[in-house]
């Protein structure tokens, strides 16, 4: 994959600004899951800043290194190298997870909790003064609307799938282990997306390509999105925020978003329409694709097929429900808002579909 290096001169001024302010806090940043898509995104503009990174990945990634990062291959459940590689650094952005919607409980816990658990002792044995955790909203989902929450709503009951349950428990011990020496905070941005997405955008055309892209439900229902720029730079914020002695963010955590709730119908045509491909139309009950949903769980678990289904419990529910966040406490303590809006957003993702750049 070829990344091509960003030009500080390039960068929205705001960005400028607050990497800037970084590059006068830190020698060394280290981040994990730096080959993935925030995390690539991260560290080019780290990199463009001449910040110096220590990137973290299971696999290589020669585009990363020919930004200038150093690339450490490690697995998050081997201590050891995590202690290694963050030697000389003082910030930690941990990106790094296992996502998706299907899985056993160890397959997501062993990254995403264990994994968590030693990004923490390696912070304290290399006496890294901040960690910047990335986690999602989905801790909260319960598989009901929600509508214009904010940072008070508890902890999911039940959840749906893994991921949530496992991103739930290794948020709350990133936020517990706070302290004057450690300060640590989350961030829950919501569907990220922009050229390079590898999930939702590619997901998206070929399931229209397929004939098999619909809508769920009768109601079309308002979803949070961020583009890519925006969580980058919500990242940088709130890097630097915590790194006041009377730090307003430490041990919170924060959504974030585009702070332009849009309909999933509207979302999933406009990159359709980025794509150039015609508009989806045709529904399906919501009820039918959570039951459909269930059966295709259990013939999956029934049989050990360890593919994804086309539909489950979870997607049905996040298909058919609102997802919009108040994101006023992430404006009041870091300064957070958008810099691209979704339609400035689209026209790029257009530019890349079409040129591959």
């Amino acid at each position: 994959m070829a990344i091509t290096p960003l030009l500080f001169s390039d960068l929205h001024p705001k960005l400028q600004l607050v990497l800037t302010e970084l590059s006068e806090q830190v020698d060394c940043v280290l981040v994990t899951g730096a080959g993935g898509f925030l995390g690539t995104a991260l560290c080019r503009c780290l990199r463009a800043a001449n910040i110096n990174v220590v990137g973290f990945a299971r696999g290589h990634y020669p585009h990363l290194q020919a930004l200038g990062v150093t690339l450490i291959q490690g697995d998050l459940q081997d201590k050891q190298s995590l202690i290694n590689a963050m030697q000389g650094c003082s910030l930690v952005f941990h990106v790094a997870s296992k996502a998706g919607i299907w899985g056993n409980k160890q397959s997501y816990f062993k990254p995403n909790v264990i994994g968590t658990d030693n990004v923490i002792e390696a912070c304290r044995i290399n006496n890294i003064e901040r960690l910047i955790y990335t986690s999602t909203p989905s801790v909260t989902f319960n598989g009901e609307d929600e509508e214009n929450i904010d940072e008070s709503q508890p902890y999911a009951k039940q959840f749906l799938n893994f991921y949530g349950l496992s991103k739930a428990v290794a948020e709350q011990k990133v936020l517990q282990q706070n302290t004057a020496e450690l300060k640590t905070v989350a961030l829950r941005p919501h569907l990220i997306w922009g050229p390079g997405d590898p999930h939702l955008t590619p997901r998206v055309i070929e399931r229209a390509k397929a004939g098999k892209l619909k809508l769920v439900g009768k109601i079309d229902k308002l979803v949070d999105t961020i583009y890519i720029d925006n969580a980058v730079y919500a990242h940088l914020l709130a890097a630097v925020e915590l790194n006041k002695e009377n730090s307003q963010s430490a041990g919170k955590a924060y959504f974030l978003s585009n702070d332009e709730p849009i309909l999933m119908a509207e979302m999933l045509n406009n990159i359709l329409s980025a794509a150039n491909l015609p508009k989806v139309t045709a529904r399906v009950p919501s009820q039918l694709a959570y039951v459909v949903g269930t059966l295709l769980e259990w013939w999956y678990l029934r049989t050990g097929n360890t593919n994804e289904p086309i539909m489950t419990r979870f997607v049905a529910k996040q298909l058919s429900t609102s997802h919009y966040f108040n994101i006023r406490a992430a404006k009041q303590d870091f300064n957070y808002q958008a810099l691209v809006t979704i339609d400035q957003g689209m026209a790029q993702l257009k530019d890349h579909l079409r040129t591959g750049d």
